[in-house]
This record gives structure tokens, C-alpha cells and sequence, in this order.
């Protein structure tokens, strides 16, 4: 197999490139393009470059990790594409688990654990993200969709199916596209990543915002889908109860500290999201 392309997008998360290249680039072929594509950051790059002298990093104006990774395709050459982000810690056998398993289907999503970069006793947002944070598993096997912060595919399946779109779930819809045209989509357990957990509520509030806002995105802006965004806006507090039991006997979780700070999270952000999906639903957009 050809050697790949690995595409990091990356924005003002220096620290957290450092530790994902501290863990990515010791493993690489020489042969392997790499190249981190940055958003217009404010901080300073300057650390990485002294570094790695050789560390190819391209600077993408428009705003998103979509249009970063657009970039990252059309500034490589290789024929295999390997997507990874850059507060991701690839295992030390990412690389080689990925060239053997690049074969096994058209589109391939991995695994995906969560870590807390803080010492315990874990925030009640801490506690929801060890529960829920990247079932990349559930994505693939029951959504049809895998995260692109472990993902790999071809450049002719990616030509194929176009380019990541900014301002929707990226990773849904770009992997949806792919499947409708007929590409083949499976979960490869053994290729792994650690990504760390939101650390506080306002961190998790913000991502699951920019979701939500994707989400509908992704759903569609005319009445009837509207309307069906709406009816699932009012489910969600009453959804809360049946993932509750998921909380209770999660084995990530230890104690009824921490599981009672990921159920008061749970049932706080599907209020939330009840709220802003309503909003979304009158307003279309």
C-alpha cells in the first residue's frame, strides 16, 4: 500500500499538538507526508517549529476544521489518507495499526478513549464525557458515521464523495455521502486514540452548542424539517431517563459522586439543547 498522508487540523491548541506529535511522529515511515494544517492562530507556532524543523505546517484562513482538512487533502499526494486531531494522543502503535488496517474497507473509524487532564475527583462534566464522549462504536455500527479525529480513506473515495462541508456535522455528513454512494464504512477497534475530556461545564455547554448548531445543519432548514427538529427538541428532557440506567452502571465511573454528577449533567444539557433546538426550529437556523 502506498505510504499516507496524515492530516492534523489545528488551532490555538499548541500544547496539546506538542503531546499528539511527541506521540505520532517517532512511529512514521520516513516516507509518510505529514502536515498540520493551522486555522489563523493567535499563539505562536514557534515551539513546534523549533522542534521539528522539518514539520510541514500550512496555514488555512477560512474558518474550521472542515476547511482545514479540505486543505490538508489538496496540499498531500498520497493515495491514502489518514485524519487525526491534534488533542488526540495517538497509541504507540496508531501508525502501524493504521497501515494494516487501511485495507479492511473503504472508510475506517477507530477508537477513540477519553482521559482527564486533571487529578481527581472529576467535574460532574468530566464524569458525562468518561460516559459519553466518542462511542465511536455506536457511530459507526448503528449512526453510519465516524468522527474525523480517528479516521482513514482513499483520495479517490474522498474525490468521490467531495469535500468536507464547514457549518454542518462534518464527520456525519461527510461519511453519510460516502456510504450513499456505496463506499464501505467499518469500526477497527485496535486502531486507538485518547482525547481529553471537557473539563468543566462551560467547555462541554460549548461543544455541545456547536453540535446542536451542525446538527441542524445537517437535518435540513424547511418546514416539515423544522417541525420534526422541534418534536425532537421537547424529547430531549424526557430522553435524559433512558440514559440514566447507562450512568448508574457505567464501569468508567466510580463512586455515586461521580455518577451523580454525570446524571445532573446529562439531564441539564438535554434541557439546554431542548432550549436551543426549539430556538433553531422558530428561527431556522
Amino acid at each position: 500500500m502506498p505510504d499516507p498522508a496524515v492530516i492534523i487540523p489545528h488551532y490555538n491548541d499548541t500544547k496539546r499538538l506538542i503531546k499528539c506529535l511527541h506521540a505520532l511522529l517517532p512511529q512514521l515511515a520516513s516516507e509518510a507526508e505529514v502536515v498540520v494544517i493551522d486555522n489563523g492562530s493567535t499563539e505562536s507556532l514557534d515551539q513546534i517549529r523549533d522542534l521539528w524543523p522539518d514539520l510541514r505546517i500550512v496555514t488555512e484562513a477560512r474558518k474550521g476544521a472542515a476547511n482545514a482538512r479540505n486543505r490538508g487533502v489538496a496540499e498531500t499526494t498520497a493515495q491514502t489518507l489518514f485524519f487525526l486531531d491534534c488533542d488526540c494522543i495517538p497509541a504507540p502503535d496508531w501508525f502501524a495499526t493504521a497501515m494494516a488496517v487501511a485495507d479492511r474497507a473503504d472508510v475506517i473509524g477507530g477508537r477513540i478513549d477519553v482521559f482527564d487532564e486533571t487529578p481527581p475527583p472529576r467535574t460532574g462534566a468530566q464524569a458525562f464525557e468518561a460516559v459519553f464522549a466518542f462511542d465511536n462504536r455506536a457511530y459507526v455500527e448503528t449512526k453510519g458515521f465516524s468522527v474525523t479525529a480517528n479516521l482513514l480513506t482513499r483520495r479517490d473515495v474522498f474525490e468521490a464523495t467531495g469535500p468536507f462541508i464547514h457549518g454542518l456535522s462534518e464527520d456525519l455528513d461527510w461519511c453519510r455521502r460516502a456510504t450513499a454512494l456505496g463506499y464501505r464504512l467499518v469500526y477497527a477497534p485496535e486502531l486507538r486514540v485518547s482525547h481529553p475530556s471537557r473539563g468543566d461545564w462551560p467547555a462541554l455547554a460549548r461543544k455541545w452548542r456547536r453540535l446542536t448548531e451542525e446538527g441542524f445543519g445537517v437535518n435540513g432548514q424547511g418546514g416539515i424539517a423544522r417541525a420534526k427538529w422541534g418534536l425532537r427538541a421537547l424529547a430531549m428532557p424526557l430522553s435524559s431517563l433512558a440514559h440514566l440506567p447507562r450512568v448508574l452502571t457505567s464501569p468508567a465511573l466510580s463512586g455515586p459522586g461521580e455518577r451523580l454528577g454525570a446524571a445532573a449533567t446529562l439531564v441539564r444539557l438535554r434541557v439546554l439543547r431542548m432550549v436551543w433546538m426549539l430556538g433553531q426550529a422558530l428561527r431556522g437556523r
